[in-house]
């Protein structure tokens, strides 16, 4: 473990001490590390923590494209600066790729190769490998993405430590990362029904209705786009739906602003990963 590991260490509490101890054991494993940072909690702890073990030889990346949100770009900055962690932006083309355009049930795929295509130089340059913020948790969903990074030599330091989600959020609070109980948000493609095309102008629109229901004081929602970007489906969690009735009007105007013809409220409420019921028409489909 570097000096600055040392100076950096903040006092844990004896719940917390052990998968926090872990991940900085299996990260001093590695002379060097290229870590894909989204601005989540699971990237920023392992960034974070990749740089109290490393120093200098560890290095955050966030991948830019119009799938990732400029608010979310922003917040990776500062988090990373506040700090201390060497970041570097590269620019992805995977809307430039017809497979992924095609939002199959493997988009996922498509986008995490175009992501390891992006690292790829600067994983050479510093002959490093590129390490994800994977923990055990994500091993169960549908997560494609996964697989591609499996392919491509990519590595999961949390999921070795054996950190589940809640050892996360309890280690990154305890080290003092600000996003520690930041909700989960996926990139803003996944918003987008499987089976539409993906495009630049589909993701913008889910952009802006998001940004502005949340301008309007939803702290956590998702707006997810059907039937070719004419349908938002807005899922807040079931305590917010009175008040999403209630201001109806309001939040209807704002979602058409950003693009959409109808505003509907899920009744069901947030869901992580509720576009993967469409997966069994989508391959019916195709």
């Amino acid at each position: 473990m570097s000096a600055r590991a040392v100076e950096t260490a903040e006092p844990l509490a004896e719940d917390d001490r052990a998968p926090l101890a872990r991940l900085r054991e299996r990260l001093a494993r590695e002379e060097r590390l290229v870590v894909a940072l989204s601005g989540g909690v699971d990237s920023a702890l392992l960034a974070v923590v990749a740089a109290d073990v490393l120093g200098e030889g560890a290095v955050a990346v966030t991948a830019v494209s119009a799938s990732l949100a400029a608010r979310e770009r922003t917040a990776a900055r500062e988090l990373m600066r506040t700090h201390g962690v060497r970041h570097v932006e590269v620019a992805t083309d995977e809307f430039d790729r017809p497979e992924y355009v095609a939002n199959a049930g493997d988009r996922c795929f498509h986008c995490k190769s175009a992501l390891f295509d992006a690292f790829t130089p600067l994983s050479r340059l510093l002959d490093a490998p590129v390490a994800l913020g994977t923990n055990l948790d994500d091993l169960g969903d549908h997560r494609p993405g996964l697989a591609a990074a499996k392919v491509r030599g990519a590595i999961a330091p949390m999921v070795d430590a054996g950190l589940t989600k809640a050892d996360v959020r309890a280690a990154a609070a305890a080290r003092g990362i600000a996003v520690a109980e930041k909700p989960a948000a996926a990139c803003l493609s996944s918003r987008i029904a499987y089976g539409d095309p993906v495009t630049p102008e589909a993701v913008r629109a889910v952009e802006d209705a998001e940004a502005a229901l949340a301008d309007l004081g939803l702290e956590r929602l998702r707006v997810r786009s059907h039937a070719r970007g004419t349908v938002a489906r807005i899922e807040v969690p079931p305590a917010d739906l009175d008040r999403v009735v209630a201001e109806r009007e309001t939040i209807a105007r704002a979602v058409r602003a950003a693009g959409f013809t109808f505003a509907s409220v899920d009744l069901e409420g947030l869901q992580s990963g509720s576009m993967n019921a469409l997966l069994r028409i989508v391959d019916v489909r195709s």
